[in-house]
């Protein structure tokens, strides 16, 4: 898979690239490599953005700059990229990434991710340059940087050589195994603390069990909506 990132900030992007599951993929011939839009800015100073038309607070990207810097990057009109390669620009109002978008995502062979700063993207980007609009949740980042990083971590994951053991992908939550259901509960040694045992069934060295209750735990997550934890308070930080 080919990733290219649209940033004004591509050295953050050091961090991610040194994971080690990235890593793993980058060593298989995969590659993540961050575009500055500012570089090829046909405005003087390196001037990306501009207040909005009707007035209010804040800039916004422009979009005559993105299309400079698509351009260059690819020497084809952005308009046509998209039957080329998905182009996913990051907005707090796209659409929801989830475990069916990841999966999407994993099977292509070459993305684009734009980065949104300031007060977003011209609406004429979303609108004519990208294939998706895509947020990683219901809430305002400062840009688009760190949902860039997410999708790359969530996507990355998903390709051969990424994990150590490839089994671990086969059953984590949301998977196919799980019937989309979140992960089953996990522990460890020691067996019990404080007075809290680990479930006997997990102790008991008969797999069939162990599996079903597994399935069943983690049926009863995917039923139930996550909220306060029963018996939680103030001071219980696990």
């Amino acid at each position: 898979m080919k990733i290219d990132i649209f940033t004004l900030f591509p050295e953050w992007f050091g961090w991610l690239s040194s994971q080690r599951h990235v890593a793993n993929v980058l060593a298989t011939g995969s590659t993540i490599e961050c575009v500055d839009f500012r570089r090829d800015t046909p405005l003087t100073a390196g001037q990306v953005d501009d207040t909005p038309f009707g007035g209010g607070a804040g800039m916004v990207l422009r979009v005559d700059v993105l299309e400079a810097s698509l351009r260059a990057r690819y020497g084809v009109d952005p308009v046509q990229l998209r039957e080329r390669r998905r182009v996913v620009a990051l907005a707090p109002g796209g659409r929801l990434l989830d475990e069916q978008l990841v999966g999407e995502l994993a099977a292509e062979p070459e993305l684009t991710l734009l980065c949104g700063r300031y007060e977003g993207f011209d609406e004429r980007i979303l609108e004519h340059f990208a294939s998706d609009v895509v947020s990683i949740g219901r809430y305002v980042l400062s840009g688009g940087e760190l949902a860039a990083m997410v999708i790359c971590d969530a996507v990355l994951r998903k390709l051969p050589g990424a994990l150590g053991d490839e089994r671990s992908a086969a059953e984590e939550s949301f998977s196919d195994a799980l019937e989309g259901n979140p992960e089953y509960p996990h522990y460890t040694r020691p067996a019990e603390h404080r007075g809290w045992r680990v479930p006997e069934v997990l102790l008991s060295g008969h797999h069939e069990r162990i599996a079903s209750w597994r399935r069943e735990r983690s049926r009863e997550r995917g039923a139930s909506p996550p909220g306060p934890r029963e018996g939680a308070d103030s001071g219980d930080t696990g």
